[in-house]
């Protein structure tokens, strides 16, 4: 099983992130890195780590990425040559796609796109294991959702998210009808549009195989078929939303957008990301 990500951050936190999922049975990382993560200090010791490859953004795979055949498909159109959130999305894109060319030439048989700021959490499994989770799914299943929680932040002076935040909000795809959060949700939401301040589709985990690609951040399609797909509700990603002031100003400062109204909803996704 291997993960893909693109990140800047920093060599502290993606130790802890690496390896925690490695305790979990994840043995293959590709990380598309930049800002801190790109660093020679940081990429050194993150290929210094077996399973781990840092892959700086390169004129090289830029030019690779930019004869790739997404560039002619209608899918992911609507984000092409617009900035910030969109601009990422596009690279996560793409990221992604160079990720299963490494993957298969790495044996790999399960892959998962996740962020460094997220936990796979393999609940209901004897070994607390992802290899044991995805060991039992059936050979014709070719990828596996899994709900997304994100992080109730308690205090303003969180350093280490990943040992110091414990409390989540479920998924409400998680609840029964009849959960109290259902009759007190506007409350709950706090004036947000949603409960969760960022996503709450999850995240997929896809088996390797001809013509596989990706499906925006979240997902993974096939060029030739529908593939078969399932749900596993008790594992989940846990999500360190913004647990810290400085994941708000680092997001805000990778975007060249001014700020005013019209500038900023043309940058960020979500009404949380403009306030």
């Amino acid at each position: 099983i291997c993960i893909t990500s693109t990140t800047s951050a920093g060599l502290e936190d993606l130790l802890a992130w690496i390896f925690y999922h490695k305790f979990v049975g994840i043995s293959n990382f590709f990380l598309f890195v930049e800002g801190k993560a790109a660093t020679p200090y940081v990429t050194k010791i993150l290929d210094s780590v077996p399973g781990v490859k840092a892959i700086p953004r390169t004129r090289e795979l830029e030019e690779q990425q930019a004869n790739s055949r997404i560039w002619n498909e209608t899918w992911l159109a609507g984000a092409f040559h617009k900035p910030c959130n969109a601009a990422l999305f596009v690279k996560q894109t793409f990221n992604m796609e160079t990720a299963i060319v490494m993957a298969r030439e790495a044996g790999m048989e399960w892959i998962l796109h996740i962020d460094t700021d997220e936990l796979l959490h393999p609940a209901g499994t004897r070994e607390y294991s992802f290899r044991e989770l995805l060991a039992n799914v059936s050979s014709d299943v070719d990828a596996v959702v899994f709900l997304n929680y994100e992080a109730a932040v308690e205090r303003d002076n969180i350093k280490a998210p990943f040992t110091e935040v414990s409390l989540f909000k479920k998924n409400l795809a998680d609840l029964p009808s009849n959960y109290t959060n259902f009759k007190l949700l506007k409350e709950a939401m706090q004036n947000n549009s949603n409960l969760f301040l960022t996503y709450a589709n999850g995240k997929s985990a896809a088996r390797i195989q001809d013509h596989l690609r990706p499906n925006g951040a979240h997902r993974w399609y096939n060029y030739f078929k529908e593939p078969t797909e399932i749900k596993i509700n008790e594992a989940v990603v846990l999500h360190y939303t913004y647990t810290r002031f400085s994941d708000l100003t680092s997001r805000r400062d990778r975007c060249n957008c001014k700020p005013t109204e019209e500038d900023v909803k043309r940058c960020f996704y979500l009404k949380f990301d403009r306030s």
